[in-house]
């Protein structure tokens, strides 16, 4: 069976609160809903708690309290540094058997991911592309043209509804957005224009602010 890990800061949740003190994990836009529609695949934990001795039980604390009944299983969370592939042998091996190409890894951060993908692992840069990782299928860089009838709003209200997600918006005009081809799809039969690029881990992404991760487009 299948088993999706994801990052906790800028993909699960975004945290509240201050060093040393009580922490507070809020769940980011689409994430509940995602983490619904996946309650028959197993689901783990691979995040870097930050320093102290305490750091992993008091981000424990706050994941539980922010997703209960959600990452149950202690055996795949997996506290420490992304900073190599070590952790993401581990998170395989603690799977009971699953292959590491059977595992994903979502997470927004594009160095870490890379090393996700040396374990064997696929990867995706949102929870909301984690089902089209578990399938294989790529998640590209698009262009979407936007205009008076179709701006901003109706751009957000399509996307919540299927395989695509807005990064950047460029000018009245124009906004990046990753999505796969059923996304693409989806957002011209509500009348957008969309042209793909290449696959987003073929460019730079940068942690999310303000409810969006930025990409650099290429």
């Amino acid at each position: 069976m299948p088993v999706i890990f994801f990052d906790i800061g800028a993909t699960l949740a975004d945290a509240q609160g201050e060093l040393g003190g009580p922490l507070r994990l809020q769940p980011r836009p689409r994430v509940m809903a995602v983490l619904d529609a996946l309650r028959a695949v197993r689901m783990g934990i691979i995040s870097n708690p930050g320093p102290g001795d305490g750091a992993a039980s008091r981000v424990a604390a706050a994941l539980d309290e922010a997703f209960p009944g959600r990452f149950t299983d202690e055996a795949l969370v997996h506290w420490g540094a992304k900073d190599s592939r070590g952790i993401f042998d581990r998170a395989v091996a603690s799977t009971g058997g699953t292959a590491a190409d059977d595992c994903v890894f979502v997470g927004e951060d594009a160095q870490e991911r890379a090393f996700a993908r040396e374990a064997g692992m696929g990867t995706a840069a949102h929870p909301v592309f984690a089902l089209a990782a578990m399938e294989s299928r790529p998640v590209l860089r698009a262009r979407v043209e936007l205009s008076g009838d179709r701006g901003l709003p109706e751009l957000t209200a399509a996307v919540d509804e299927t395989e695509a997600v807005v990064v950047q918006i460029v000018s009245e005009g124009l906004a990046l957005a990753m999505a796969t081809t059923q996304g693409a799809d989806a957002l011209e039969r509500t009348g957008f224009t969309v042209d793909l690029r290449g696959p987003v881990d073929d460019t730079q992404t940068f942690p999310a602010r303000d409810g969006q991760a930025v990409v650099k487009d290429e």
